[in-house]
């Protein structure tokens, strides 16, 4: 993983990074979205939208739906502290569990830097449900997705900022806080951003 890092860092791509929208963002989808990138290569990226609640579903909801547990078993572990969040428009059904790096199975998850993985199987919500899984989590459905070339481009037409990951951005409950959060994380008022292209 050591080797990825550094190769995402010598080449400028973005895993492990935030990508915040800028005010012009074109595509309502993203307007003011806050975006985790798990995986940025000559390939394309993959990232999980991480300040956008899914629609009226807890955690504890999802599981019985999936038939991790029944609902007798719900109020075992505190899983309804896990967000439940609309990660994307590209398989919007499917579910995705960004989590902290103290949980891990083999094949199943993908360790995007020392302290962020992702796995998107049913082990880490029935890890979680058993109060097994990992200490901070959040479940997102669907991703974020570009072609090659796509975010480079969109970046070039002043469509994103980036700034590092950190914990509260990613896991914060908060979910409405976390867009200025990461602004004043570059160190830029919400206020002064212009949505238009350009240069200082």
């Amino acid at each position: 993983m050591t080797q990825t890092r550094s190769r995402s860092k010598r080449d400028g791509y973005l895993d492990g990074q935030m990508l915040v929208a800028m005010p012009g963002m074109a595509d309502e989808r993203f307007s003011r979205s806050v975006i985790y990138i798990c995986a940025h290569s000559q390939d394309g990226a993959m990232g999980i939208i991480v300040n956008q609640p899914a629609r009226k579903v807890t955690f504890s909801e999802i599981l019985v739906q999936l038939d991790v547990f029944g609902g007798e078993a719900a109020g075992a572990a505190p899983i309804d502290n896990v967000p439940v969040l609309r990660g994307g428009p590209v398989e919007s059904g499917r579910g995705f569990v960004l989590h902290t790096a103290d949980y891990y199975v083999d094949n199943s998850t993908l360790p995007i830097d020392d302290t962020i993985s992702l796995t998107a199987t049913l082990d880490v919500l029935r890890a979680i449900a058993a109060g097994k899984g990992p200490r901070r989590a959040v479940l997102a459905l669907g991703y974020a997705g570009w072609s090659p070339g796509q975010l480079e481009a969109e970046i070039q037409s002043n469509g994103w900022l980036n700034c590092p990951a950190d914990a509260s951005l990613l896991f914060d409950p908060v979910l409405d806080e976390k867009y200025n959060l990461a602004l004043h994380k570059i160190g830029i008022d919400p206020v002064m951003l212009s949505g238009e292209a350009g240069h200082a």
